[in-house]
């Protein structure tokens, strides 16, 4: 146990961000577990993503995270999400009509 004034103020200090910094990573892992789950289920992809996407950046923000690594998880998460979106939400694709050709009009050469 610290002695000096000081030392005493560091461990409080420490032990209230050290909570902090838990509830972060604690709220940062449970939006990408939902994401994936989201994933799997196939229903409400965009709206997980969107909540794991400001998680990310929340932890950043409070410097939980790297940014560098906050960059690469996002495009992680951003890649799943499109992969899943494309099979999900276009199975068969409608044909439309062909369209019309524009008439080529003939000009008059010269002589």
């Amino acid at each position: 146990m610290p002695i000096i004034k000081s030392a005493k103020k560091r461990v409080k200090v420490s032990n209230k961000a050290a909570v902090r910094n838990s509830k972060t990573k604690r709220s940062l892992k449970t939006a990408v577990k939902t994401f994936a789950a989201s994933l799997t289920s196939g229903k409400k992809v965009n709206e997980a993503h969107a909540k794991a996407m400001s998680e990310i950046d929340k932890a950043v923000k409070k410097g939980v995270m790297h940014k560098n690594k906050a960059a690469r998880k996002k495009k992680q998460l951003a890649t799943k999400a499109k992969a899943t979106v494309k099979t999900v939400a276009k199975p068969a694709a409608a044909k439309k009509p062909a369209a019309k050709k524009p008439a080529v009009k003939k000009t008059a050469t010269k002589k």
